[in-house]
């Protein structure tokens, strides 16, 4: 409370100071293009007088100067036609300005000059971002969780096929330590409807990777970063569909359409499915269940991991009208189906174990531009997942790689005899306030609050008071920050404050007869203050360095906390994890010649994290559990070059290494060092990349028609499943090299066909324990453009 009346003060303390301004003249307004996207960087001048500034990252500018008489407002941007308009202004008048800049190729010797692109604008912030063009991914067949795993730094790790449990590990920290939002919205406890590997790459425009600090306008408690999922822009009727089947009986369907009215209104559709029966073979040793026969390495089909979902995104709305720049409710349903073919290690084999999720999910958007107080922005966004997960094991039967399988009298399932089904009453309310306390400086005060409620019941035990325990979890994120911009600076100073309060029930002997057990209801809460900078300079328009810190901290997450009920068992007892985070980069373009471009890009980071929360095999082997780590040492370098020419030929590739260490000297109660100190954390990935290169032949056969053919190679260094100092057997996880060959074929704007092949090599690749990922696959898409 005190931090949110400290920030209330702070904006109405500039909204004095505005007030003081009053003598001055005000000319202010917005630069857009011809799609009514915002142009940064756009010069505004009075011409003939030394009175002029800059719009900012939403398009806005503002010059306060003691003025009157005859002018001529000249805006330009590069890459644009220049705009001119006669105006007579007063002293101490204000006069607001619609400017619309249209595009304009600049020719000079040869060389096609553009402007700035909205991805470089991003790649140029202070922070260490990175950022996936995904309108150029929409002729494959990636979905986001894959596209990300081309990205330097980024190891998207799976158990299986499509639909399987992906985590994302981003400059060595990994699952919940990275955060994931769409439009600066986080993307908690969104169920298994609607994950990373079944988002079809259409629903984007552009992806954004903040590597360790991560800006407080996005809302999270991340301790490794955030990957911020910028859905397509809404600039004009649009209607599109596609379609994919591949090997293993994969189909996956898309629908994607935009309707732009009078008086601003806008609805949107996004509607995508995606079925596979994952039947891909894995090296296996199987044992006849019934003789007892042995048979070791052989190739097995799986026969029990069909996996499907289908999600509707719907929204209608307005935006430039009065009230509102952007104003939309919106309503995502869905569902999924997925079969549960192994435990935590494929030794532990299903064969009718299932589970069932939903996705009922009711949102508010509302942004407004100078409410009420001139300068003052807000953000608010609002959602509520009455989705639900349903856990099915109701079979008391055991199966082996073959298929066979015994079947037992008594109740009971494959693991754990359930029909447990539960909604996680998910909320969250987000609000952004910017105030721009000139042309390069702005206030930002943000605050997201989350909501967790896991209520529950199982047919199969009607009476068990055991669904009846709590198991609730509110957090709250606030943050008040200060952006800087002159000349060839950008800077950003902040500070957050995280607070959770967790509910849930604790064992205790009521009689002390062994063997006893009640339940009591228990609270425990978490306040704690974080802070950073980030700061960038441009030594000339093509060299950047840049360098960030953050004290950051993550708070447990629920399904750490309480289980998800398939392969990872809850810990009550988790503590918030923290980290102190450094990054120092430099990125250089260089235009060669005739639309010749190279971008190299490098970082160093450092992470210094306490309680590092990570996964480990619980005491049967069977599942996994999250547990505490003292302290944990991070250091490594990433680096990225990519080449293009002119628009029909680009390559490039990504290497990342980190060294990720125990630091833990001594172990608590220990007097003796500890034998894994200094050892190298275990199961985590140190040397990865990928490289890729795409040539696209314009004009093929007829005009508009192209053909690109495209490759992406993904290398991934052998690493230690266990502590190296324990035992001989530690890398259980050889190299991993993989390749994917595509070919697009497009019909102008309408019509795309699609062919591609991943793991042309049909290579054995693994990332978690001993869960084997599908070999060589084949895919067609055919996508048509209707308008």
């Amino acid at each position: 409370m005190k931090y949110n009346i400290l920030y209330t003060l702070l904006v109405w303390c500039m909204g004095l100071i505005q007030m003081a301004w009053g003598q001055e003249t005000e000319l202010s307004g917005r630069v857009t293009n011809a799609e009514n996207q915002p142009i940064i960087g756009a010069s505004i001048a009075l011409e003939g007088s030394p009175y002029g500034g800059i719009s900012d990252e939403n398009g806005r500018f503002v010059i306060r100067e003691k003025i009157e008489g005859e002018y001529t407002l000249v805006a330009s941007y590069l890459g644009y036609t220049t705009y001119r308009q006669g105006i007579k202004v007063n002293v101490g008048d204000k006069y607001k300005f619609a400017i619309k800049l249209e595009s304009a190729a600049i020719t000079i010797d040869g060389i096609t000059v553009s402007g700035k692109t909205e991805l470089r604008e991003v790649r140029e912030k202070a922070y260490n971002v990175t950022v996936i063009d995904a309108l150029q991914l929409h002729n494959t067949t990636l979905d986001v969780g894959h596209a990300l795993d081309r990205i330097s730094g980024i190891r998207v790790r799976e158990s299986g096929g499509v639909g399987s449990q992906m985590n994302i590990s981003l400059n060595g920290f990994r699952g919940k330590q990275v955060r994931f939002l769409i439009d600066g919205i986080p993307m908690d406890n969104f169920g298994s409807a609607f994950q990373m590997n079944n988002i079809p790459i259409h629903l984007a425009e552009r992806i954004e990777v903040y590597k360790g600090v991560v800006p407080i306008g996005l809302g999270a408690d991340a301790l490794g970063g955030a990957i911020n999922i910028i859905t397509r822009a809404q600039k004009r009727n649009e209607l599109e569909a596609s379609y994919s089947f591949g090997s293993f009986n994969t189909h996956r369907f898309n629908i994607y359409g935009v309707f732009t009215g009078e008086n601003g209104l806008i609805a949107k559709v996004n509607a995508f499915a995606n079925y596979s029966d994952n039947d891909y073979k894995v090296a296996v040793d199987a044992a006849d269940i019934n003789t007892g026969a042995y048979f070791p390495k052989q190739n097995l089909r799986r026969f029990h991991d069909q996996y499907h979902n289908q999600t509707l995104i719907a929204s209608i709305g307005v935006r430039d009208v009065s009230y509102a720049d952007h104003l939309s409710a919106e309503m995502t349903v869905g569902s999924s189906y997925k079969e549960i073919q192994t435990g935590a290690r494929i030794v532990t084999v299903f064969g009718a174990w299932h589970r069932r999720g939903t996705i009922i999910k009711p949102a508010l958007k509302y942004q407004k531009k100078d409410l009420g107080i001139e300068n003052l922005d807000l953000t608010l966004n609002a959602h509520y997942n009455f989705g639900s997960e349903q856990n099915i094991d109701t079979l008391n039967r055991r199966y082996n790689w073959l298929g066979q399988y015994k079947e037992y009298e008594n109740d009971g399932g494959e693991r754990s005899y359930s029909t447990y089904k539960y909604r996680n009453n998910n909320g969250l309310a987000m609000a952004n306030l910017t105030y721009r306390l000139n042309d390069g400086s702005s206030l930002v005060l943000s605050n997201t609050f989350n909501s967790f409620n896991r209520q529950g019941s199982d047919a199969l035990f009607p009476d068990n008071d055991a669904y009846d325990r709590p198991k609730k979890n509110l957090k709250n994120i606030s943050g008040l920050g200060y952006n800087l911009k002159f000349e060839e600076w950008d800077g950003s100073i902040f500070m957050k404050n995280y607070n959770q309060q967790n509910y849930f029930s604790q064992s205790y002997n009521p009689t002390g007869i062994y063997g006893d057990v009640a339940y009591v209801n228990a609270h425990n809460s978490t306040n704690l203050l974080g802070y950073g900078l980030a700061v960038s300079h441009f030594f000339n328009s093509n060299f950047q360095i840049k360098t960030s810190y953050e004290k950051s901290y993550r708070m447990p997450e629920t399904e750490e906390l309480f289980g998800d009920l398939i392969n990872l068992r809850g810990n009550l007892s988790l503590r918030p994890e923290h980290s102190h985070n450094i990054n120092l980069g430099a990125d250089f373009w260089w235009n060669i010649k005739d639309a010749e471009k190279l971008h190299i890009s490098s970082n160093l980071f450092y992470r210094n994290a306490k309680d590092f929360i990570r996964p480990r095999l619980d005491n049967n082997q069977t599942m996994q559990i999250m547990d505490n780590l003292g302290k944990v040492i991070n250091m490594g370098i990433e680096t990225e070059v990519r080449y293009h020419l002119n628009k029909s030929f680009n390559i490039g590739g990504n290497l990342t290494y980190q060294d990720l260490r125990n630091n833990v000297q001594y172990e608590e109660g220990q007097t003796v060092e500890s034998v894994v100190y200094r050892d190298r954390i275990p199961n985590m990935p140190f040397l990865y990349g990928n490289a890729d290169a795409s040539y696209t032949f314009d004009n093929l056969w007829n005009k508009g028609h192209k053909l690109t053919l495209g490759y992406n190679g993904l290398y991934v260094h052998g690493f230690y499943l266990y502590w190296p100092s324990l035992g001989n057997d530690k890398l259980d996880i050889p190299d991993q090299i993989s390749h994917d060959v595509t070919l697009t074929y497009s019909l102008g704007r309408k019509m795309q066909f699609v062919v591609e092949t991943r793991n042309l090599m049909d290579s054995k690749l693994y990332d978690n324990f001993s869960l084997q990922k599908p070999g060589r696959s084949l895919t067609g898409k055919i996508k048509y453009t209707f308008l």
